[in-house]
Order: C-alpha cells, then sequence, then structure tokens
C-alpha cells in the first residue's frame, strides 16, 4: 500500500548533469569553456528544438566562434562519447518505483538533440527501463526553460502539477516547473538530492521504523560533547511512543527509578528523581499497591510552597515545571491529581505566562513542555481541572504553530497539537524534510544537565517522535483545499479522450515514428 502522506506520483528528470555525466575538456582546439558558450548560444537552441539539423548547426557554430566546423564535429563527438549514466542516482529510482509499487510514473525532459537522443538511446546501459516515457526537446520542438516544453509534457501525460517533482541542475529550468506548480530541485548536491527525493516518495513512517529495529537496545544518548552513556529516561519515552520493549534497555528498578543506568557522568553517585520515576510508573504501570507506595513517598519531596521538588534528596533542592508536569500525569494517571494542588497552580501560571519559552534547568524546548503537558491532560479525570487547563493550552499550540525550531520540536509540537485538534501542515512538511537518510532523524538535544550546561540528546529518541508525529498528523482531517485563487494559477487544457497510459521501453527507440490511430505522427 502506498503511504498515507505521498503527494506526488510523478518525477521528471534532466538527463545532462543528472542523470548522464559527461566531459567538456576535448583533444581539440576548442577548450571547456568555449564549448559550454557554444551550447549556450541561440544556433544550439535553435539545434535541440529540432529545427535546423547537426550539419547546419556546426556550420552556423563554426562561423559565430571562428571554429572549423570539422573541429565543431570532433569536440562534439568526444564529448558525446564521454557520457556515462550515474548509476548510483538509477539505482534510486529502481528503490523508489519499488516503494511506491507501481504508483510512480518517471518521465525525462532533456534539452537534448536528436543525434544526441540517438546516441544515448544507443548505449548498453539499460536507463532506459526506469522511466515510462522520455521527453527529448528535439522531438517536442521546445526546450526548457520554455513554459511551453513542461505544458506539452503535461498535457501529454495529462499530468496534475501539483502532484509532480521535477529535478534539473539548471535553476531556470526549476524555477519554470515551480511556477506551473510542480515541485522543483535544484540538483546540486547529489547526496541532498537523494535525501530529499526518499523523503519525498518514501513512507517516512515506515524507514522510520526500520532504523529503529536496526538499532534496537542501541540507542543510547549522546552529549553534545559526543560522549555516549546509558539512562532510563529517554528509553522509556521511547518505549511509550513505540509500545516495543525490543528496542530499548532500562534498569531493573524495583521502586523509585535512577535517571542513569550505568555509572553517573559527572558524580560517583546520583540520588533517584521523581521525573525518570513518574515516567516509569506511567509507561510500565506496575502493581498499583506499589504506585500508591511510591506517590506516598514522592509527597515527602513537596516544599514549603507546595511544589515538588526533582530528586529523592532533600539536600538537593531543584524544581523544575517540565518535571512537575511528568509528576502530575503519574498523579492523575492513579487518580490522584488533588494531592498536588499547589503544584498543578504553578504548572499552570507557567503555561499562562508562557515561561516554558527558552526551556527550563532541565528541558530546552518549549514545545516539550506543550508535549508534557498534552500527556497530563489526556490523564486528568477532573472535568472542572481539563476545561480550566484546556482552552489556554488550545491558544499556546496555536502560538507555537510554524515557529522555527529543529525536527524534535515540530515532533513535539504536532504530536501535543493532535490531542486538541490544532494542525500545522507547515511543521509537518518540515518534519517530513528532515528526515536523513538511513531513516532516523538528526539528534536534538533533548535536556541538559543544569550544573554543567551539558546538552544531550537520543536519535531514537528524535525517530519515535518523528514516527509518531506523522502517523498522528495524518490521522486527522485534511486541511482544506487551496483556495480557487491559488489553484487557478495553471490552467493546462487536457484532452479527455486521451488515456494515463504511461508508455514503456517500445516507445523510447524511435518516439517519433510512432503515430496515433489517426495518422498523424506525434513527438
Amino acid at each position: 500500500m502506498a503511504s498515507p502522506h505521498r503527494r506526488y506520483s510523478t518525477l521528471i528528470l534532466d538527463l545532462g548533469d543528472v542523470l548522464f555525466s559527461w566531459s567538456s575538456k576535448t583533444e581539440t582546439p576548442i577548450p571547456p569553456r568555449q564549448l559550454k558558450a557554444i551550447l549556450s548560444s541561440l544556433t544550439w537552441f535553435e539545434y535541440e528544438r529540432g529545427r535546423i539539423s547537426q550539419a547546419e548547426c556546426y556550420e552556423r557554430v563554426s562561423a559565430e566562434f571562428n571554429v572549423d566546423a570539422a573541429v565543431v564535429a570532433e569536440a562534439f563527438q568526444q564529448a558525446r562519447d564521454s557520457l556515462r549514466p550515474n548509476e548510483e542516482f538509477l539505482g534510486l529510482i529502481r528503490e523508489l518505483r519499488r516503494q511506491c509499487q507501481g504508483q510512480l510514473t518517471v518521465l525525462a525532459l532533456s534539452n537534448i538533440s536528436l543525434p544526441d537522443y540517438e546516441y544515448i538511446m544507443s548505449l548498453s546501459s539499460d536507463w532506459t527501463s526506469v522511466f515510462d516515457r522520455v521527453f527529448p526537446s528535439a522531438l517536442l520542438g521546445e526546450r526548457k526553460p520554455h513554459l511551453g516544453a513542461f505544458r506539452k509534457v503535461v498535457s501529454e501525460m495529462n499530468l496534475e502539477p501539483h502532484t509532480t517533482v521535477f529535478v534539473d541542475d539548471k535553476l531556470d529550468n526549476v524555477v519554470s516547473a515551480r511556477s506551473l506548480g510542480m515541485h522543483g530541485i535544484v540538483f546540486d548536491s547529489q547526496e541532498t538530492v537523494f535525501r530529499t527525493l526518499r523523503n519525498i516518495f518514501g513512507d517516512p513512517a515506515q524507514r522510520g521504523r526500520d532504523y529503529l529495529r536496526r538499532h534496537a537496545g542501541r540507542l543510547e544518548t549522546s552529549t553534545d560533547a559526543g560522549v555516549v552513556f546509558e539512562e532510563n529516561f529517554t528509553q522509556l519515552i521511547i518505549y511509550e511512543l513505540t509500545n516495543d520493549k525490543s528496542l530499548i534497555t532500562t534498569s531493573n528498578c524495583p521502586r523509585t527509578w535512577n535517571f542513569f543506568r550505568g555509572k553517573p557522568l559527572f558524580s560517583e553517585t546520583f540520588p533517584d528523581d521523581v521525573d525518570t520515576t513518574s515516567v516509569a510508573l506511567t509507561v510500565l504501570r506496575p502493581d498499583r499497591a506499589l504506585v500508591n507506595s511510591i506517590l506516598d513517598e514522592m509527597l515527602n519531596y513537596v516544599d514549603a510552597d507546595g511544589i515538588m521538588q526533582t530528586y529523592f534528596d532533600h539536600s538537593r533542592p531543584r524544581m523544575d515545571p517540565f518535571v512537575c508536569v511528568n509528576v502530575l500525569s503519574l498523579f492523575y494517571e492513579n487518580g490522584r491529581g488533588q494531592d498536588l494542588p499547589k503544584t498543578l497552580e504553578w504548572v499552570y501560571e507557567v503555561l499562562l505566562h508562557r515561561a516554558y519559552i527558552g526551556g527550563s534547568r532541565y528541558y530546552m524546548s518549549a514545545d516539550c513542555f506543550l508535549f508534557f503537558m498534552s500527556r497530563l491532560m489526556q490523564r486528568v479525570d477532573d472535568l472542572a481541572v481539563l476545561n480550566r487547563l484546556r482552552p489556554l493550552f488550545v491558544e499556546r499550540m496555536h502560538e507555537r504553530v510554524g515557529v522555527e525550531g529543529n525536527s524534535m520540536d515540530y515532533a513535539f509540537r504536532l504530536l501535543a497539537g493532535s490531542t486538541v485538534g490544532v494542525q500545522s501542515p507547515r511543521d509537518l512538511e518540515r518534519l517530513l524534510a528532515a528526515q536523513c537518510e538511513d531513516g532516523g532523524w538528526d539528534l536534538c538535544w533533548f535536556y541538559q544537565y543544569g550544573s554543567t550546561g551539558v546538552k544531550a540528546g537520543n536519535r531514537g529518541l528524535s525517530t519515535a517522535l518523528a514516527i509518531k508525529a506523522i502517523e498522528a498528523a495524518l490521522a486527522r482531517p485534511p486541511s482544506p483545499a487551496p483556495s480557487a485563487a491559488s489553484s487557478s494559477k495553471l490552467e493546462v487544457p487536457k484532452s479527455p479522450t486521451r488515456p494515463v497510459s504511461p508508455r514503456r521501453f517500445g516507445d523510447f527507440l524511435m518516439p517519433w515514428r510512432r503515430s496515433r490511430g489517426d495518422g498523424v505522427a506525434v513527438a
């Protein structure tokens, strides 16, 4: 089944300098710069449109550039002989076609003369097998960046430009494609283009899950100094997001939980904390009697203002609103939210006055706070509390829509928004575009150590959040269709009688000899 997020069904590729490489350096008196100048001349453009023959083109070039026609012919023959297909790109196209399971049409649109087109068709490479149709400019009678070239392809193939991706190494050509509603990509870096195409045509959630499975049991956290260490908190969040215990490794904590699994980073010992304990008990749901006894113990660490402290250690007084939200989630999960009224009130004040902007002692993302709040609100069973929190929370969510951030911010935001119907299509697009080549999402700093400022993050968490956020966003009703004004910029006449039937290899060889049933030759 095709990925439900996929908006695009057609891929159009340039050939020269995208699917084929070549050299402008020849063993003739024509230097590379002059050869490229010839390729940019009006005479060559007419040649690529099929309006003049090769012989006439070479004669005109000879006169315009003061070079013997025989030398011109030899230079271009050597350039032609240097053409090599980009096998890596061909492999990517095959990969995308397999992933799309027959729902991807791949076309080529190239500024190329008829002799050069016949030459590349004769190459031993099976490059043509990845395409449904090739449109050489010599047969179209138009060349890029002229809009007519694009419109002919759109009409011939009955394409919807807004579901079409176009890749070319020339910005002018890409701008023309974009002006017709296509998603244009400049081929400036193969690595970047490959990543972009995989993100556009692949199934992001499946690719993300594959990444998590490949790294199951090894999804460890690392610092901004590159130190990898073992901890429990992120593992528990990954488990909550994926419901897959095989992905994580945690300590065996019979009662309260410690953030670290192994040796602490900055000291020989480290106290258990209410944050990790709250998430662990919320996610793992151990025996209710045990949980209630731990809740009773936690109440011993409420300060004089009624605010829950972070550690099971009276000698280490710390308070953090993000931590308090997770503690409240645990208490409400177990029907004891009323035990922490002052902590709840403080959390409300933090939300009201946007005190979460800029992060906290331990957490760095405002969107993380809203994500934690969404977890809390799903566990609150007191309608009075919920009715007080929800309108303000919805308002704060709307404020965050479209704010610049990293992929973890977008995922937190999408997940939190999905619980109250706040959509953010732009943030979803950014999140989808941020997927890495290996299927995971990049390392983002999730929290920091208050005393040192050391930042830490986990690609497993970034990826699990992204998967869940994408699935949550796509599960909601789609956004309204574009307005009539925005969708009427391009009116391409389409033949109601021409079927949408991509042509296969037989049509590549001599497409200029193909004719319709009425006997009229078509290009």
